[in-house]
């Protein structure tokens, strides 16, 4: 099975068919999406300007898509390093106990999902690396009471997500599912009385 890199090889190769170029942008999001696959397919094709059934888009702008993932995906990885690095400091200082943040991690290891939008038509216009930038940076300070990513303060809670977990905050603003570490308590409770959104 090809990994990330290989893939975005294939992407970049002018020399490969446009169709397997195209497919395997497609097979980038199996290794790498951090919105889920097809909200993510979604945000790369508006952003890189061709439309997610274009069986034939321009060459450059497939791989300004690639880029675009591929700046996401340095930006998550050094997180990677980083919660590594301090998990394990932890352990051999004798803090066993992973926290809130540990336990949110675990579900997103390797970055699919790390901002699920469970609405594929509904994410962040920025930049993706931008937005996970913000959204490590709120995992790394004091929890708060809006989206870090849109600073949004319409927070509805939803259940029967499509990914763990299967029930959370979801800003009405940009559409991801707010982790739960990056909002108080009061925040969370908050979104839970708000009016409750229903899978469709």
């Amino acid at each position: 099975m090809a990994g990330f890199r290989s893939l975005a090889r294939q992407v970049r190769d002018p020399r490969s068919d446009l169709a397997l170029r195209r497919y395997s942008l497609r097979k980038c999001l199996e290794r790498f999406a951090p919105y889920g696959h097809r909200a993510t397919w979604d945000h790369l094709c508006s952003r890189a300007g061709f439309g997610p059934e274009d069986r034939s888009p321009d060459p450059a702008r497939l791989v300004a898509a690639l880029e675009e993932l591929e700046e996401a995906r340095s930006v998550w990885l050094a997180y990677e390093v980083g919660f590594a690095e301090r998990r394990k400091k932890e352990k051999h200082d004798g803090l066993r106990r992973p926290g809130s943040v540990d336990d949110w991690h675990r579900l997103t290891w390797g970055g699919f999902g790390v901002a699920w939008c469970d609405d594929p038509r509904i994410h962040p216009r920025e930049p993706m690396a931008e937005v996970l930038r913000r959204l490590i940076a709120a995992l790394e300070r004091e929890p708060g009471a809006v989206c870090p990513v849109c600073t949004g303060e319409r927070l509805a809670w939803k259940y029967d997500l499509a990914h763990e977990p299967s029930s959370g905050p979801v800003c009405r603003g940009c559409g991801i599912v707010v982790p739960r570490p990056v909002l108080t308590p009061a925040a969370v409770a908050e979104a839970r009385r708000g009016r409750l959104l229903v899978s469709a």
